[in-house]
């Protein structure tokens, strides 16, 4: 499981260091792709298979949005191997999609990091705060 808040650096390459603590979970592979929000989602390559397949199994072909979603979702993602210094190479239409300056901040999301500009991280965490500290046990009925 993937938590905390990491603020690395992306390179004038493109390359991003993962925090450490996560390294041995990404080792064996891990997928890049546009999350929601204008971040990017890194999943470990077992994680994001079995999400392809149960989103594949469900989804509707035949619905205009399913393919849309589907089709964005495989056009978007990267597969990447860290080096050994724990880096990613994150795709230039990886970074424009999630305006990605120098500073960024790697979040864990339980199952997966989001990868998002720092100054974006700062606009996001300001303006949904208070929903955290307000959420009520109504509000959250279908997570609990």
């Amino acid at each position: 499981m993937f938590f905390g808040t990491y603020t690395p650096r992306l390179d004038d390459k493109g390359r991003l260091t993962l925090p450490a603590k996560f390294r041995d979970a990404l080792a064996g592979g891990l997928m890049v792709t546009k999350s929601q929000d204008h971040s990017l989602a890194v999943y470990p390559r077992a994680e994001f298979e079995a999400m392809i397949a149960e989103i594949n199994g469900r989804a509707k072909r035949g619905n205009p949005q399913a393919r849309a979603y589907l089709r964005n979702l495989a056009a978007s993602t990267d597969e990447q191997y860290p080096d050994s210094q724990g880096r990613i190479t994150l795709s230039a239409e990886h970074r424009r999609y999630a305006g990605l300056s120098k500073d960024c901040v790697v979040i864990g999301s339980i199952e997966f990091l989001e990868i998002w500009d720092a100054e974006a991280w700062r606009n996001y965490q300001e303006l949904h705060e208070e929903n955290f500290s307000a959420a009520s046990d109504e509000a959250l009925g279908d997570i609990f």
